[in-house]
């Protein structure tokens, strides 16, 4: 369903580098076995945050002279794969994974390096520090400070006395703050604290986070520049320690801690403030204690302080804590309620003004539902999800189909019927098209329906099989008609399917284990639409036909482009010459800092609600606030929010935007898991409630007894009592024009089952070449196509449309049969050179790729030359996709196609895509391209191939 994965480490094999190579003469490697004499020895602590030494500085900075032997030995402070590597000398450690273990690297000192963790994710994510190679003695001393004066006696800011004397305590966390003890009696034993003298001052440290006060010190001078205390504790809004100036009360300076125990030095510039009146206020708000039911208490709701002295130049410590090293967490969400009943559960949401949420079913009427699709009489079918997560054997499936309806519009869902029993592991559905359609892995089902009598007319057809099971949260899901009149769906990137009919052979089966797909329900094909992501768990399509996916624990969107090729969580993209891929299509995250997505797990309210997201839908209704539609809604399940993002076109494609979050659930167990809008524009929900946010495959994690249907209204809604399936041809066209999508897409689908008719096709026709707004062109175009109602001929002419949509999607459906004329191929090459539309430009490479590479020549020859498109978010990549195979074909002519490339990278790709074949005429290729390199135009790029030739040339 969603990927939140809190406890599960990413694990990943990496293999340490052995041998001898041509590296610089420099260096020489050793293993941990080597007797060689150690002149550094360096001892790190690895987690997700960084790197730790011992003083507490997060990723220090390493020294050692020239040609010392240096080692950096680094022990797992989590239970999570890490490592350390160099990146200059392209050497690291083995990999270790359990907490505790540890690893190191051993080298001789030449230059200056970066280390780092190789783990993918975990240098992003903070695991970088520098190593130096500097001149003389290497020594961490510092300048002695000076304890502030007050009536000519020393104050009490080290807390030598043994006292709070000089200070006044508010609260009980400083009724008996002082300790001398190092491990210290209030903390975990493994915790070194590292103060300076005899005491040191902790709000409660680990054992009593909960206690909460205020520590004030008496006014005093500055009669320095520069002040230095020790802090640590809690990277916590509410645990913080400030410098106020007297009389004004003004904060000049505040820094909490970062999370760890070893107390380290804050620097304060004092300047401004020489010879007036400040003091301390050590504050601690903080209690820690979890609203998540199950989310433990957070024990580092403390501050730990010691030692505020004066210097008279800046001090300069190896272990200083900065205040831009630290990601502040804000208190926890305020998520005050769980385990509601369904009515209670629906009152205590807070819908925007206009709005109000109705109780629709609740258990038992409906149970764990994991999916559910409108049928074109409004009715629900939704999936009971009684045998996840554990597949059952095949026969034994518990899932079952149930068919919701409101038959008098008051928001209840009073009409229940079981259409289905006995289903294994279902996690999609999608009616249409003469029946139901299962995603149930590892099959791809399809039952014949009598939607008159609402009964199977057969037994459930296995149209595919082979998808995974490996992680059943992340098999196919979220089925979908799209506008070109395939099946959609998502797949998840920790399941490893291999799909085809069933008793295909694996050539004439399609791997995929991220991303989007999509079948065609009457020629029954099946391919991979997209690839990337994480765990999708919604698609849906805007005004143009464009789909977005919401993802789980990297960035959370993405604009789904043909043949795209997106940001993957983990594991590599099958093609092993991709190199880079697209970025999320959206301008921020849902969680907070930038320490990966767990860092603000229940804390980032104000950011969106966190990163484990399911459902998404384009509000398309016409009863809704304009505002609303073209936005995009998906569930924050860890925030209990519904979310509103707003896509913006930005060159090729969109950026998104996060608008206010539309709804809190204020529920902790509220997990929903997809929202679709019906024909009065109103929005029904499916909520699979469960204490437990994480998936398991631990069944008795899960509840197995809730689950609940909300529906959302609008003031301006009005229910309408309909049944598409009873229209005429003529009314089903009209519909096409319908403001609400929702007649859209249902009248599409029953023309596209009924099949092609010359009257309808002449009616559309008449939309498509005379109304004036690119949206219902596109409609009359895409109910065309499903219908068999256009030629080549016709699209060919709506490549000369004066609407960039229009001209965008003719371009897709000529390449919907991975092949096109001569003449259309001639056509598409003029649209490369002179169509201004960068929209245009991306749908001519997803053409590309599903066309044969000997036909993409003329057509890449205009598009790696536009420079209006280099800092395109989509086109430089898509472009090297549909280049890279030529390497195969002709590389002498590829390698001439890059050097005229204005695109970034397509140049230093197509060097390297070339250096892989291997073979002697791609050496002496790239050999002579060394010898003229030089005389090209310099730049980053010039230089960047040049290191490419040398490495490849070396081999």
């Amino acid at each position: 369903m969603y990927k939140f994965l809190l406890l599960v480490p990413f694990l990943f094999v990496i293999l340490s580098i052995s041998g001898t190579d041509n590296r610089s003469a420099w260096f020489s490697k050793t293993t941990l076995q080597d007797t060689a004499k150690i002149d550094r020895d360096y001892a790190l602590e690895a987690t997700m945050t960084g790197y730790f030494g011992k003083d507490g500085a997060r990723n220090p900075t390493l020294r050692a002279n020239k040609g010392d032997r240096v080692r950096i030995t680094i022990t797992n402070g989590e239970t999570m794969t890490h490592d350390i590597s160099l990146e200059k000398l392209k050497v690291k450690s083995k990999t270790i994974l359990e907490k505790g273990s540890s690893t190191s690297i051993t080298f001789t000192a030449g230059q200056s390096d970066t280390y780092f963790c190789s783990v993918p994710g975990h240098r992003a994510a903070g695991m970088v520090g520098s190593f130096e190679v500097v001149e003389g003695v290497i020594t961490n001393a510092t300048i002695a400070g000076q304890i502030p004066m007050k009536d000519g006696k020393p104050l009490n800011l080290n807390f030598e006395t043994g006292t709070l004397n000089d200070w006044t305590a508010t609260g009980d966390a400083f009724a008996n703050p002082l300790f001398g003890e190092d491990p210290s009696p209030v903390h975990e034993k493994d915790m070194h604290i590292g103060f300076e003298g005899k005491h040191f001052l902790s709000s409660g440290g680990t054992t009593n986070y909960k206690l909460t006060g205020t520590l004030t010190s008496v006014p005093f001078k500055v009669t320095q520049p520069f002040a230095a205390f020790r802090v640590s504790g809690g990277a916590l809004q509410d645990t913080r320690v400030e410098l106020v100036q007297a009389g004004t009360n003004k904060v000049i300076y505040h820094i909490t801690g970062q999370g760890r125990a070893t107390l380290q030095p804050a620097v304060v510039d004092l300047q401004p403030y020489l010879n007036q009146d400040i003091f301390i206020r050590i504050i601690d708000n903080e209690t820690g204690i979890s609203q998540i039911p199950y989310i433990p208490n957070d024990k580092w709701a403390h501050i730990n302080f010691d030692d505020f002295e004066f210097y008279a130049t800046r001090p300069n410590f190896p272990n200083e804590l900065n205040q831009k090293d630290i990601i502040i967490l804000p208190p926890l969400d305020p998520v005050l309620n769980a385990g509601l009943s369904g009515i209670e559960a629906a009152r205590v949401m807070t819908p925007p003004k206009g709005f109000k949420i109705t109780l629709a079913a609740a258990e038992p009427a409906i149970v764990r539902p994991i999916s559910f699709t409108i049928d074109p009489r409004g009715r629900l079918w939704v999936v009971e999800g009684h045998t996840y997560p554990v597949p059952a054997p095949e026969g034994q499936g518990r899932d079952r189909i149930l068919i919701f309806e409101d038959t008098n519009g008051d928001g209840t869902l009073d009409k229940r019927t079981v259409f289905a029993e006995g289903l294994n592991l279902v996690s999609g559905i999608e009616v249409g098209m003469g029946g139901v359609w299962l995603g149930a892995a590892p099959y791809l089902l399809f039952i014949p329906t009598d939607f008159k009598n609402d009964k199977p007319t057969g037994p459930p057809q296995k149209l595919l099989d082979g998808w995974g099971t490996q992680d059943t949260h992340e098999v196919l899901n979220n089925l979908r008609w799209g506008p070109d009149g395939w099946l959609y769906g998502n797949h998840g990137v920790f399941t490893h399917s291999n799909v085809g009919k069933p008793g295909a052979p694996d050539s004439e089966r399609t791997k995929i284990n991220a991303g989007v797909w999509r079948y065609h329900p009457t020629t029954h094909q099946f391919e991979v639409f997209a690839e990337g992501t994480s765990n999708p768990w919604g698609i849906d399509f805007n005004d143009y036909g464009h789909a977005f996916i919401t993802a789980c624990v990297i960035p959370h969107m993405y604009h789904m482009i043909q043949g795209g090729r997106y940001f993957r969580q983990a594991g590599k993209h099958f093609n092993p010459y991709t190199y880079d891929d697209i970025k999320t299509h959206a301008d921020h995250v849902h969680w907070l800092g930038e320490r990966g997505p767990h860092a603000g797990n229940f804390r980032s309210a104000s950011a969106g609600g966190g990163h484990a997201h399911a459902g998404a839908m384009i509000y398309l209704g016409n009863s809704w606030p304009q505002e609303y539609r073209n936005g995009i809604f998906m569930n924050n399940i860890n925030g209990a929010k519904l979310n509103h993002d707003r896509p913006t076109r930005a060159g090729s494609g969109y950026m998104v935007t996060h608008r206010p979050d539309f709804m809190a659930m204020n529920d902790s167990w509220s997990q929903w898991l997809n929202m679709k809008y019906d024909a009065s524009g109103s929005v029904w929900a499916i909520d699979w409630y469960d204490k437990n946010q994480c998936h398991s495959s631990n069944p008795d994690v899960h509840d197995k007894t809730m689950g609940r249907i909300f529906k959302i209204t609008h003031e301006n809604d009005k229910w309408v009592r309909v049944d598409l399936s009873k229209a005429s041809d003529r009314e089903l066209v009209a519909y096409q024009l319908n403001p609400n999508e929702w007649y859209v897409r249902q009248a599409r689908t029953i023309l596209q089952e009924r099949g092609p008719n010359k009257k309808v096709h002449k009616a559309l026709k008449e939309i498509l070449a005379k109304n004036p707004d690119a949206t219902r062109k596109l409609r009359a175009l895409w109910a065309l196509h499903v219908t068999k109602g256009l030629t080549e001929n016709e699209l060919v002419d709506l490549l000369a449309n004066e609407n960039e949509y229009v001209r965008s999607w003719a371009i897709q459906l000529l390449a919907e049969d991975k092949a096109v004329s001569p003449e259309t191929l001639k056509r598409f090459a003029a649209l490369a050179q002179n169509d201004n539309s960068a929209l245009v430009r991306l749908y001519l490479t997803s053409a590309l790729l599903r066309l044969e590479p000997t036909q993409r020549w003329a057509v890449l020859e205009a598009l790696v030359q536009k420079a209006q498109d280099k800092e395109d978010h989509n086109l430089p990549l898509m472009v090297w996709y549909a280049t890279e195979p030529l390497a195969v074909v002709d590389a002498k002519r590829m390698l001439q196609l890059a050097e005229k490339a204005k695109l970034p990278k397509i140049l230093p790709y197509t060097v390297q895509r070339i250096g892989a074949i291997g073979s002697d005429d791609s050496k002496k290729l790239l050999k002579e391209f060394n010898d003229r390199v030089g005389k090209m135009e310099h730049s980053h790029e010039q230089h960047e191939v040049q290191m490419l030739l040398a490495r490849l040339l070396e081999k």
